[in-house]
Order: structure tokens, then C-alpha cells, then sequence
């Protein structure tokens, strides 16, 4: 038998593992079947608190330039699944750009800071890769 450590939900068990053959003999007898669980503390994780929620409950994107001006680029690679702003319209910090879909997840992809659209460089549909620019709000 193995012994390993196991965490579930947070909580550390130890647990030992026996080899079975697919009939369900064990490959080797053991003296005596036992599975013994136990659970053991689990380090209390030391965690800074964030300093704000994000506006939507989606992903935050970092400001990439100061206030106001300067391109926001994509924080993964994926595909832009919709556009919810065009050239010329005005946005505040939060409001959301765009929604990027990556690994089965549509992420939506907020404005860093308030200002004016100048140009929307990508199109529904359109495949993406980390770093590449979205949008330039001015």
C-alpha cells in the first residue's frame, strides 16, 4: 500500500491506496484491507485582501496606461465572442468593452479608464493572443 495526502475543499486527509487488477484482486495480498482517513489541518493561507471587487464580477483588466488614454490589450489568448462599444463613444473606468471568450469562459474585458473610444482593432469572431491590443480609448 501507498500512503498520500489528499486535500479536498480545503481540508488535508492522508490516505492509503492499495493496486488492484481489473478483476479487483489486489495485485499483491496485504495483511489486512484497511483504508484509514484522517484528516490533518490545513495551513491557514495568508491572503491580502483585494482593494476593490471588480465592477462586473468578471475579469479585470490592469490599466495599461494613464488615465484616459492608451490601449487595452487582451489578457489571454481567445476569441472576441462581441463588442459592446464602437468608435466615438464615450466609456467610464468599468464599463465593459468587450467580451473575450478562452477556454469555454466569456471574460468581459472592462475599460481601464474613463474616456472616448478611438479605435476598436478587432471584430467579433476574430482569434486573439495575449498582449495583442482591442481597443484605444483616448
Amino acid at each position: 500500500m501507498k500512503k498520500f495526502r489528499v486535500t479536498v475543499n480545503g481540508q488535508s486527509f492522508e490516505v492509503q491506496v492499495e493496486e488492484v487488477r481489473q478483476g479487483g484482486q489486489p495485485v499483491r495480498p496485504a495483511a489486512a484491507p484497511s483504508v484509514f482517513v484522517a484528516p490533518t489541518p490545513a495551513p491557514t493561507p495568508v491572503v491580502a485582501a483585494p482593494a476593490a471587487p471588480p465592477p462586473s464580477g468578471g475579469y479585470q483588466a490592469k490599466p495599461v496606461a494613464p488615465a484616459g488614454a492608451g490601449a487595452v490589450t487582451a489578457p489571454m489568448p481567445g476569441v472576441i465572442n462581441s463588442l459592446k462599444v464602437k468608435e466615438g463613444d464615450d466609456v467610464k473606468a468599468g464599463d465593459v468593452l468587450l467580451i473575450l471568450e478562452a477556454m469555454k469562459m466569456e471574460n468581459e474585458i472592462p475599460a481601464p479608464a474613463a474616456g472616448k473610444v478611438k479605435q476598436v482593432k478587432v471584430s467579433a469572431g476574430q482569434s486573439v493572443n495575449s498582449g495583442d491590443t482591442l481597443v484605444v480609448i483616448g
